[in-house]
């Protein structure tokens, strides 16, 4: 009997893994990856997980859009994300763009924020290195 039912526990739980109801909520790059060696334009693909992308102005509770940070690092929660050429944002809902950086390393930190551009927080972000050639 507890054989089953660890059996049934552990199916159960693979299938909330499978469904993406046990998937971690954040942000993350499709492409670059961490470390990459890349040349310009630098194509850059985010996605996010726990959340939905909605374009900026939408206050609806679980929603947000992408922002990209040019050598910066992740944002308190609550703090609005600035607007300038080092601080990009995706406020049409965009997941991907095309990026023309100096040669050398660089970090690359995506931001998730709400329709008022203010930051989920580091939880929400996720920051990569690439050297462009």
């Amino acid at each position: 009997m507890l054989k089953n039912k660890w059996l049934a526990s552990a199916v159960f739980a693979g299938l909330l893994i499978v469904s993406g109801v046990a998937r971690a909520n954040g942000v993350s790059f499709v492409a670059p990856t961490d470390g990459a060696t890349v040349s310009n334009p630098v194509h850059v693909v985010f996605a996010v997980d726990g959340m939905k992308i909605a374009p900026a102005g939408t206050m609806t509770e679980g929603t947000g859009h992408h922002h990209l940070l040019v050598d910066g690092a992740p944002l308190p929660k609550g703090e609005v994300i600035p607007v300038g050429d080092r601080s990009l944002h995706f406020g049409k809902g965009q997941t991907e763009t095309d990026l023309t950086l100096p040669p050398g390393d660089h970090k690359l930190t995506l931001q998730f924020g709400d329709g008022a551009h203010r930051s989920y927080g580091p939880e929400m972000s996720k920051t990569i290195t690439v050297h462009v050639k």
